[in-house]
């Protein structure tokens, strides 16, 4: 599933058009009907409507949706925002419904919203889709605030009005929808906060763009969709043994953090990997020997609780002969651990994963990456990536998509910016935005089990970036599966590991 800017899908609509055969008053009749059979799967009793509707392109998406309705016996009410001068499709349906004896109004003012609002069964924001510009002000923001405060139920058009569709950004005050109906593809703005916050369900809807006409228009975003997982997850053979499964190589713990180690190597291994190896300080080896069963340990000499560089050569050998490594998880901040680092990235051939310890021991050392022959996998979270970087952490956030590219160029590395709708990012630009996961992942040890499920993937798969994206999405389904049995807040990162047999299960029973 495509993601894209706002300028990038009128370019798609108009080569729908212009390549595709298909003139936009279809596409613009595909897009309502849509959103009445969304209505409809929510609303199966619906009997009255109140669609506000501007004067772009979304308002004739309101007036057709609301002939629709009219059509079904639906008591509809259509409610004029910003001028009622239109334009285009948005005329000819405009005067379609002005010779159906449908209700129109012009809103003036907000007096009597309120009522209006609370006597519908459904407002359908058709105000300004991707085509707001400014702040929101006068009536329009007026009628949003009335919206927000009486509506029942709320179905945005496309997306809702007053989020930008290519930042998120609110534009002073935005709707705050039930449900969203986007069209063709995510648009950028809906999967980025703060407007994330205010889609509700979001439904991408195919209104008949040909597939050849998306596709032409080169788009780099991509949202992980359950069609993507079944495509690429690695199948097991019936005529196999372990090794052909990835053997894995997890560096990690130090004294006071075994568990760290203890759960990116059980993930690993409810991923699907083969063969287990847990590389540790020998001061905990017989802590994490007792809570392991199917995971091999290695004691490695150790100083202080942590690894020693001594360690180095039984690191090496050992990394020579995995298919993927992941260094990082409860590593901790010791005067070793750059040191290791660097030995793991100039002696690795396969893919390495660098997680939180790695990744801070190597924030004062990048320009050892040039001397590395490795695929690269990072996974940090916006305040690692602010020491990767130098950047600011309020900057990062504000500019996901363009700092995890930038990196991800710069570094010829796969880059996974952790936060809610995760980003991972290819060193050609192509990027993924994870849309499973719930705040119930924000705990400790989360991101262990991440790294954990991303190594076991990384040893199977190809592509490191595909095997990168892949994990984030089981990483977030496995944890909405442990938010539907135990809830939000009793979400911990073990019971993650619990389920992720179940989103893998979920994910293989997919049909194509």
């Amino acid at each position: 599933m495509k993601a894209c800017f706002a300028q990038e899908m009128r370019a798609v609509d108009a080569a729908a058009s212009a390549e595709g055969g298909v003139p936009s008053i279809i596409l613009m009749e595909n897009a309502a009907l849509a959103c009445v059979n969304e209505l409809y799967n929510d609303l199966p009793d619906l009997k009255s409507a109140v669609i506000f509707c501007g004067k772009g392109n979304n308002g004739g998406d309101g007036f057709a949706i609301a002939r629709h309705l009219h059509n079904r016996g639906v008591r509809v009410l259509v409610m004029i925002v910003c001028g009622s001068e239109f334009s285009g499709d948005a005329a000819v349906n405009f005067d379609i419904i002005s010779k159906m004896g449908i209700d129109i109004e012009v809103v003036t003012d907000a007096d009597s919203l309120k009522y209006i609002i609370r006597s519908h069964d459904a407002v359908i924001d058709a105000i300004y889709g991707t085509g707001i510009h400014g702040t929101v002000r006068g009536i329009s923001y007026d009628v949003i605030e009335e919206i927000n405060e009486n509506s029942r139920y709320t179905l945005s058009v496309d997306i809702p009005s007053g989020i930008n569709a290519d930042s998120g950004e609110i534009c002073g005050v935005c709707v705050k929808a039930d449900k969203t109906v986007t069209f063709a593809a995510y648009k950028i703005g809906m999967l980025m906060f703060p407007g994330a916050d205010c889609t509700g369900k979001v439904t991408v809807a195919d209104i008949s763009i040909p597939e050849h006409v998306i596709e032409s228009q080169n788009l780099n975003i991509n949202v992980t969709d359950e069609s993507f997982m079944y495509e690429n997850f690695p199948r097991r053979r019936d005529n196999s043994q372990k090794g052909d499964y990835g053997k894995v190589f997890i560096i990690a713990g130090s004294e006071g953090m075994s568990g760290a180690a203890y759960m990116a190597a059980e993930a690993a291994l409810a991923a699907g990997s083969g063969l287990v190896t847990l590389g540790c300080p020998k001061c905990i080896n017989s802590v994490l020997e007792s809570k392991t069963t199917e995971v091999m340990t290695l004691p490695l000499a150790d100083n202080n609780g942590h690894l020693s560089f001594l360690a180095e050569n039984d690191i090496i050998r050992k990394v020579k002969e995995s298919d993927a490594v992941l260094i990082g998880p409860g590593l901790g901040r010791s005067k070793d651990a750059a040191e290791i680092v660097e030995a793991v990235l100039l002696n690795s051939t396969s893919t390495v994963v660098m997680d939180a310890d790695a990744i801070n021991a190597l924030s004062k050392n990048m320009e050892i990456l040039s001397k590395s022959a490795c695929n690269l996998i990072f996974t940090p979270h916006a305040v690692e990536m602010a020491r990767l970087t130098g950047l600011d952490k309020d900057y990062i956030e504000e500019n996901r998509l363009v700092v995890s590219k930038e990196f991800a160029e710069e570094y010829g590395s796969t880059l996974i910016l952790k936060g809610h709708h995760t980003i991972v990012t290819a060193p050609d630009s192509r990027q993924y935005i994870n849309i499973t996961g719930n705040s119930g992942l924000a705990k400790g040890g989360s991101g262990d089990v991440l790294a954990g499920i991303c190594v076991s993937l990384a040893a199977r798969v190809p592509d490191e970036t595909t095997a990168a994206a892949m994990a984030v999405y089981i990483h977030g389904l496995a944890g909405d599966f442990a938010m539907e049995k135990y809830g939000a807040d009793s979400v911990t990162a073990t019971k993650i590991i619990e389920f992720i047999p179940k989103a893998i299960c979920r994910i293989l029973q997919v049909e194509k």
